[in-house]
């Protein structure tokens, strides 16, 4: 036999072990609890901040805009 296929046969079977053992049902137990904890949480995807951040980024540009018009619109009517 070769080395890669001893690797991948323990491999095989400490998964197999694994997926029989008490410790997947505490992983899935822990993965829901932590899952229904963080859902209580006023938090925002990923994506939702980002989408926030280009309407910020855009809301800033176009007060720049307003502000430098408005200077010269300010600066216009002095004498």
């Amino acid at each position: 036999m070769n080395k890669p296929n001893i690797a991948a046969e323990f491999s095989a079977k400490i998964n197999e072990v694994l997926a029989m053992s008490p410790a997947r049902d505490v992983e899935k137990n822990l993965k829901a609890g932590l899952s229904a904890w963080l859902s209580r949480l006023d938090l925002v995807s990923r994506e939702e901040f980002d989408v926030q951040a280009q309407v910020l980024a855009r809301t800033r540009e176009k007060l720049q805009e307003l502000e430098a018009r408005l200077a010269r619109l300010e600066g216009d009517g002095q004498p």
